[in-house]
């Protein structure tokens, strides 16, 4: 009896769609997160997910895929932000709040001025629950193209990612490389879009790259560890969600929060014994 209870999420069809849906944009989101977090590029994720607000908005009045709509915004956004770091004396972090909370709050003022049927809390929060067929297969899509790009170029992005400069000296191509990660993080976005929001992509982006950077030290290793720790706090998000009768994105979140908090401690006790020993 108890082990049919334990067993009873899998037994509905939007509770597979939610576990499937978790799996695919894992993928792509945990292989990104590493080279975001080795390049220090954790508010530009945020930047780019709350900037594709607009687009998407935009793209909804015109009758358009949200999907254009939403890569075309984050886009923008990633150039007026390089272009404004590189022209002006304001810190790059400080370029990305301006840029990114200017084109939410447009996203905002955009969405409240229309008469539309477009569910905000569904782009901000995401509704992993009641996706679709269609909102599947253009994630699965979007999972695989990110996905191989980022493995095919890993050794060129690793070095850019470390030392842009060096990258260059090695004959690297570091404009293909810095536009190339932020079409990868637009993607990722649009792909996660229906399942954790807009607000809430950002912690998928960073998370499962932060926990395994503290676990491994190895680049390659790290990638395929916040992968299975991607994959496993979707899951176990979502299964989770179901019990406690909350919204799963969220509880995604707080999933990857609690082992944040372990990978650290983790590491500490590590280093603790190591201190000790030596």
């Amino acid at each position: 009896m108890a082990l049919d209870a334990l067993l009873l999420p899998f037994q509905f069809g939007f509770m597979q769609k939610a576990f499937f849906m978790g799996v695919i944009i894992a993928v792509p989101a945990a292989l990104l997160s590493c080279f975001l977090v080795v390049k220090g590029w954790a508010l530009m994720g945020d930047a780019v997910s709350h900037a594709v607000l607009p687009g998407v908005v935009l793209a909804y009045v015109l009758g358009a895929p949200l999907i254009i709509g939403a890569f075309v915004a984050g886009m923008i956004c990633a150039l007026a932000t390089g272009y404004l770091t590189q022209n002006s004396r304001i810190k790059p972090d400080t370029v990305m709040g301006v840029v990114f909370s200017g084109m939410f709050g447009i996203g905002i003022v955009i969405y409240i001025a229309i008469d539309s049927a477009l569910h905000l809390d569904h782009i901000l929060f995401g509704n992993i629950l009641g996706v679709g067929q269609d909102d599947m297969i253009m994630a699965l899509v979007i999972s695989a193209v990110v996905s191989f790009g980022l493995m095919i170029k890993s050794k060129d992005l690793l070095l850019y990612s470390f030392d842009a400069i060096q990258a260059r000296t090695a004959g690297l191509s570091v404009g293909l490389l810095h536009y190339g990660l932020l079409a990868a993080m637009t993607l990722t976005v649009i792909a996660t879009l229906s399942a954790t929001g807009l607000i809430l992509a950002i912690g998928l982006m960073i998370a499962p790259g932060a926990i395994a950077f503290l676990l491994v030290r190895r680049f390659s290793v790290m990638m395929l560890v916040a992968v299975a720790v991607a994959v496993s706090a979707m899951g176990l998000g979502i299964y989770s969600s179901f019990f406690f009768d909350s919204a799963p994105a969220p509880t995604i979140v707080l999933v990857f929060s609690l082992m944040f908090m372990a990978a650290f401690i983790a590491k500490v006790f590590r280093q603790s014994r190591a201190e000790t020993a030596s």
